[in-house]
């Protein structure tokens, strides 16, 4: 068999893809395999919705069953119908909403002209709310209207909900509203 000039550059070809190979640490012996532990083997798994939009795309959040019970990763639901697991942008970053150190955590409170927040307590949040609740309610409850018909309504407040609630939520809340008498309930899904 005589060596061609085409024989010669695929052996040279050859030779040389074999050494670069070899080189690169390309080796067919049996190795033992040394994994790190997965994080997520030790957590607890619970499927939510994005609160984003009103679309409703699953998402799957992964937290810690011991300690803290901080969140260690959040993912699309590739079982959920809507999204098939993907997720958007803003359904992509709901970790680094959940798990930020600039997140606010209590309530903040500033009061009428002043220049400064204050950390207050959620009981004292929370009663403030309703106070102030009650009081716009009585100031502009309408028990009957001009032609004598009870009526009990409120028309000095109005209530706009989100899509951050779920069906539920929203049965909850509109239920609130309407035994309280508000009249204007309206629902924006993109807030």
């Amino acid at each position: 068999m005589a060596l061609t000039r085409r024989r010669f550059l695929q052996l040279t070809g050859s030779a040389c893809a074999g050494v670069a190979i070899g080189g690169l640490g390309f080796d067919l012996s049996p190795i033992e395999a040394h994994a790190r532990q997965f994080k997520l083997e030790r957590a607890r798994e619970s499927k939510t919705i994005c609160p984003y939009c009103s679309v409703g795309c699953g998402a799957i959040v992964h937290t810690r069953l011991e300690g803290d019970r901080r969140t260690l990763n959040i993912e699309g639901d590739p079982d959920h119908v809507i999204n098939r697991g993907a997720l958007c942008s803003k359904g992509s970053g709901l970790y680094q909403f959940v798990e930020n150190e600039n997140r606010l955590i209590r309530p903040m409170y500033r009061a009428p002209y002043s220049t400064e927040w204050k950390t207050v307590s959620w009981e004292w949040a929370l009663d403030q709310i309703a106070d102030r609740i009650k009081k716009t309610r009585n100031a502009g409850f309408i028990h009957k209207n001009d032609a004598g018909d009870v009526v009990n309504r409120v028309t000095n407040m109005a209530s706009m909900g989100s899509a951050a609630m779920d069906n539920e939520e929203c049965w909850l809340y509109q239920t609130l509203l309407r035994a309280i008498g508000l009249v204007y309930i309206e629902h924006q899904a993109r807030l």
